[in-house]
């Protein structure tokens, strides 16, 4: 057997898991590696692998720990964190898109032919079983002659509508396309080679906070190759349709590659009585054949080879194996298919009308007050009710921009990692209050102890040495045991004992505020606790997970039967909670749940959607008891067979628990705070649902 090829993975965000996957279910190659500039990200990704962590890539190079990388930093860094590699002597595949522009991905590519070292791009829906089938029938001639075709990407963004807006794809609205293009234009490139732009039509248009505008709509027209391409783009709420359709002479052809099906529909000899029998029963037959195989591989490999599994896999499999031959990639992934679709892409985006900058207001923020998470949904609404209220705000985020240009004159965005201890301090200078929203997503409890728990001692601390006048810290009311109606909850309730059984999310947050209450008793931290609600209106999502399992964005399976009244609160109510926190001496030490008056229930809230927008979205019950017994099965093939550690041990509290069983009395914030929440239910509709952009048009 020859010797597998040592891989690295280079940034550990989201994509990086699918990556790591994808590299150590191949028999060519095996992970050995990941760097992050944030080394306890990369130290947390690499224990869960068994594999080791690097800060930066020059410490990578000189342990020669890896023969080839995956590059999946954001963007703007693939060409120099490429070249870094390449002249490192490493392989190197790089997430799309490659780069920003086409030079950058032709001097990447012309840097690894230089150095004698393998360049591949990462089109990973090329790889697809379906899609290669849909090539193969395309060549074969039995669709005929393609003349047309439709290439979609018709999927909700959700951060159009609720963030995060700092993130490299919102930044400008050409990297709308450069994200997301890539896969459509690798088809089109794949197919019928040579691409020509004919038109760019945009629609949609939706207002960022902040200023400037994003379509949502994209479409493209083009040829290639003799054959007219149509691409759309929909990233509205709309049913997800991610599809490749040939129009033939003799046949059409449908690939989902969402789905990783492909069904043809063709011409039949029957007279005119059977002739629609025979079609309709012709791609029945094909879609329930591409609905078992799929059922079945996923059932068999544990949910391991879904389509977007499966793409990955068969990306590395093209790659390592080529490695392994001595042979060139496939064109598919090859430097000279990435730039192709990187000029087309260029192509279109020169067909934008030019952006309408807007001028920020003049003067320089006086902050007093300070916002960690202030680019979230929450942490929006409160920094511009703050700056509204006359007050400054200093707003600490991953980067240097926000989501607040047209109030610059009174907000200022500054990075600071929330690991730097003597950064956070330094933010703090002559700041009065802060707020802490800042949350950490964690799989494990090792994981959340390290990125929310210590974070939110290092923030504590930092405001008592600052010496801060009040910290105001958001915890959760996941944090209750709020499967049982006959239990009102106040303030008083308490979370229980053991909370160990909780899923992590509730247990961190419990965790940071014991932690904080303590500090408050030993050190006189000077801490409120605020737990909001089910947070809704404008800049939030209509995909709310704390109403329900969604799928896709017309259907809905709801916790529970969905008739109890839930404890929803308008976003506004929150911001002006926690702002009240601040400003009265009575919250000292106190905690506060913002939970808005009783309005609705699940279904209601769907039904009001429904009245209001014209949207029935399909609403299912969702069983809690055989929920929790599917968690209980997947945490054993996970732990036993996966071998994954660190899990939360499903629990059957925490799903009834999601039900929102348990009504809430907010008598303490009105009472302590003068908080006033929306009372009236016609107010409380038009600000939830009609006002709040749910559908994004």
């Amino acid at each position: 057997m020859s010797k597998r090829t040592r891989v690295g993975i280079i940034g550990a965000g989201y994509i990086s898991d699918w990556h790591a996957d994808a590299i150590q279910a191949t028999d060519q190659a095996e992970l050995t590696a990941v760097v992050d500039n944030n080394l306890a990200a990369a130290q947390e990704f690499a224990a869960q692998r068994g594999i080791a962590a690097f800060g930066s890539v020059q410490e990578l190079l000189s342990a020669g720990a890896v023969d080839a990388v995956h590059v999946l930093t954001p963007p703007e860094y693939h060409r120099a964190v490429s070249e870094e590699c390449i002249a490192g002597g490493l392989h190197v595949l790089v997430e799309k898109p490659v780069a920003p522009s086409a030079s950058d991905v032709e001097a990447m590519v012309s840097a690894a032919e230089g150095a004698g070292v393998q360049f591949a791009a990462g089109h990973n829906f090329l790889a697809l079983p379906s899609y290669q089938r849909l090539k193969a029938l395309k060549e074969s001639g039995k669709l005929g002659r393609v003349s047309t075709a439709e290439i979609n990407w018709c999927f909700p963004l959700g951060p159009l509508r609720s963030g995060p807006y700092g993130i490299w794809m919102m930044r400008e609205t050409r990297n709308l396309l450069l994200e997301l293009g890539p896969h459509l234009y690798a088809f089109m490139q794949d197919l019928f080679g040579e691409i020509e732009i004919l038109h760019l039509q945009i629609s949609n248009e939706i207002a960022l906070p902040g200023g400037g505008t994003r379509p949502q709509g994209w479409r493209i027209l083009a040829r290639a190759g003799g054959v007219d391409v149509t691409l759309n783009l929909a990233l509205v709420e709309t049913y997800d349709d991610r599809s490749v359709v040939l129009r033939g002479s003799s046949a059409m052809a449908r690939l989902d590659y969402a789905k990783d099906s492909l069904v043809v529909a063709g011409v039949n000899t029957s007279d005119l009585v059977l002739n629609p029998l025979r079609d309709a029963l012709g791609q029945s037959v094909g879609y329930l054949r591409e609905g078992v195989v799929n059922a079945a591989r996923q059932l068999t490999s544990l949910n391991q080879k879904s389509p977007y599994g499966l793409s990955f896999r068969g990306i590395c499999d093209e790659v390592y194996g080529a490695l392994g031959a001595a042979r060139p990639v496939d064109a598919r992934f090859s430097g000279a298919s990435a730039i192709k679709v990187m000029r087309a892409i260029e192509d279109t985006l020169a067909l934008l009308p030019k952006p309408v900058v807007h001028a920020k207001p003049t003067g320089t923020p006086n902050p007093t007050a300070l916002v960690i998470g202030g680019t979230g949904f929450i942490g929006r609404a409160l920094t511009r009710r703050l700056a509204e209220n006359g007050t400054h705000v200093r707003v600490l985020s991953r980067g240097k921009t926000g989501p607040f240009d047209d109030i610059a004159d009174k907000v200022e965005t500054v990075a600071v990692s929330l690991r730097d201890a003597e950064g956070l301090e330094a933010a703090m200078q002559g700041i009065t209050h802060v707020y802490h929203l800042a949350k950490s997503e964690d799989k494990t409890w090792a994981a959340a102890l390290e990125n929310d728990v210590a974070v939110t001692e290092r923030i504590a601390q930092a405001a008592l040495n600052a010496g801060v006048k009040r910290l105001i810290y958001t915890g959760t009311i996941a944090s209750y045991d709020l499967s049982d109606p006959q239990v009102t909850i106040t303030e008083a309730t308490g979370f229980g004992e053991d909370m160990e059984s909780r899923n992590i999310y509730a247990r961190s947050k419990a965790e940071c505020e014991a932690r904080l209450m303590k500090m408050h008793r030993d050190k006189g931290l000077p801490v409120t606790i605020a737990r909001p609600g089910i947070v809704v209106g404008a800049g939030g999502p209509l995909q709310h997970w704390g109403i329900g399992r969604w799928h896709g964005a017309g259907a809905v399976k709801i916790w529970g039967d969905g008739r109890n009244t839930l404890p929803f609160v308008l976003i506004d109510d929150v911001a002006d909670g926690l702002i009240l926190m601040a400003e009265h001496d009575a919250a000292l030490g106190e905690s506060f749940n913002l939970i808005g008056e009783p309005m609705l229930s699940a279904r209601g809230y769907f039904d009001a959607i429904h009245q209001k927008l014209g949207a029935r979205i399909k609403v299912s019950s969702g069983p809690l008891g055989l929920l929790y017994g599917a968690d209980a099965v997947k945490f054993l093939l996970k732990t036993k067979v996966l071998r994954r550690g660190g899990l939360s041990k499903p629990s059957l509290r925490d799903w009834k628990s999601r039900a929102h069983y348990s009504p809430f009395d907010n008598s303490k914030p009105k009472e302590i705070l003068g908080w006033a929440p929306e009372d009236q239910r016609k107010s409380f509709i038009k600000a939830a649902i009609s006002d709040a952009g749910l559908l994004g048009f």
